[in-house]
């Protein structure tokens, strides 16, 4: 008797646990709160790569060359599916990044994040709609690039809006609400090289050992031509914009030549060797979907003043050498930003 007792009693609590769990799939857990899909990084923004040139799936401009678009997503978060049809409603958001400016940079104002939102770069819809029956909608973000100068840091700051009488309330974490978007476009020839092959001497000094970055960026000017910083000089540098030098790329699928020049007369650009490049395509060995393209540009061979960093000097440098950029893209995904490996 006492045994057939402890049956029946385990088998009631077997049931109420049982009824417990289900009532747990069936009742919303947290809440239905309104939110950006735009994780940041160490650096306080969320890097979007977005192409120069949006184009169609055949190669063809969708809009036009320097105009673009990137779909943010937007979501409700909550453990039960959303049944309503819900509007949400954006606005600019200068007063966060100014925050984050502060925060990050204090009164190093020449460090600042630039607001790409009151310039002509960019424009996007007041609302958009998240469907009954969906959790997820997208926020379409037109571009025009045209003229842009990468070397300022832009930063697009969104936040949701916060109304009563919308019928939605927004995350109330800020990393949710609000979205900080640091603007990355790119073309087929931009992006982090490898710059451990290029060598970087103080004219007439190149027996002594050279000067070697990890990493040079390439930043777009348009479809078909990109700009370093000259030598060793990054992003970092504060007057980095007086160092850009431009290599526009002229040729095919396979390679071809490039033109390196420079705008700014006090740089004594002296360009010494016509460059090439060539473009080598291949199929991971492991993952038979993703193709590893690379850029190799070769015969880099010129020299520039640094005339900033000692006051009332110049510092002529002499830069050899090569650059790689690897881009992995995954062939089974047709949109270009989407498809490469970032």
């Amino acid at each position: 008797m006492k045994k057939i007792t402890t049956l029946t009693v385990l088998a009631l609590i077997a049931i109420l646990i049982g009824t417990s769990c289900n009532d747990e799939w069936t009742e919303e857990q947290f809440e239905h709160y309104i939110g950006f899909r735009s994780p940041l990084d160490s650096k306080g923004v969320t890097v979007l790569y977005v192409p120069y040139s949006r184009k169609t799936a055949d190669g063809n401009l969708l809009v036009g060359q320097g105009r673009s678009n990137y779909e943010i997503p937007v979501i409700v978060s909550g453990s039960t599916t959303n049944e309503q049809s819900i509007t949400v409603h954006f606005a600019h958001d200068p007063d966060t990044l100014n925050a984050l400016n502060i925060a990050r940079f204090q009164s190093r104002t020449d460090l600042f994040y630039q607001d790409m939102g009151e310039g002509s770069y960019v424009s996007f819809p007041e609302t958009a709609e998240i469907k009954a029956g969906e959790d997820v909608g997208l926020l379409n973000i037109s571009f025009d690039f045209r003229g842009i100068d990468m070397s300022e840091k832009w930063v697009l700051p969104l936040t949701i809006v916060n109304n009563p009488s919308y019928g939605y309330q927004p995350h109330p974490l800020k990393n949710y609400d609000k979205a900080l978007l640091r603007i990355m476009p790119f073309n087929a020839y931009s992006g982090n090289y490898s710059g451990t092959a290029l060598l970087n001497n103080i004219k007439g000094q190149e027996g002594d050992g050279s000067i070697v970055a990890n990493t040079i960026t390439g930043y777009v000017v348009d479809e078909k031509t990109v700009f370093f910083y000259a030598g060793t000089i990054n992003e970092d540098r504060t007057d980095r914009a007086n160092y850009k030098v431009f290599a526009e790329f002229s040729g095919g699928e396979v390679g071809g030549t490039i033109t390196f020049y420079a705008n700014n007369t006090d740089l004594n650009f002296n360009n010494r060797k016509e460059a090439s490049y060539r473009i080598v395509e291949e199929m991971d060995a492991t993952r038979p979907y993703l193709m590893r393209r690379y850029i190799i540009i070769n015969n880099i061979d010129y020299e520039y003043d640094d005339y900033t960093s000692i006051p009332g000097s110049r510092i002529t440098y002499s830069v050899k050498g090569s650059l790689t950029l690897e881009r992995d893209i995954n062939t089974q995904i047709p949109d270009e930003d989407q498809a490469i490996e970032w």
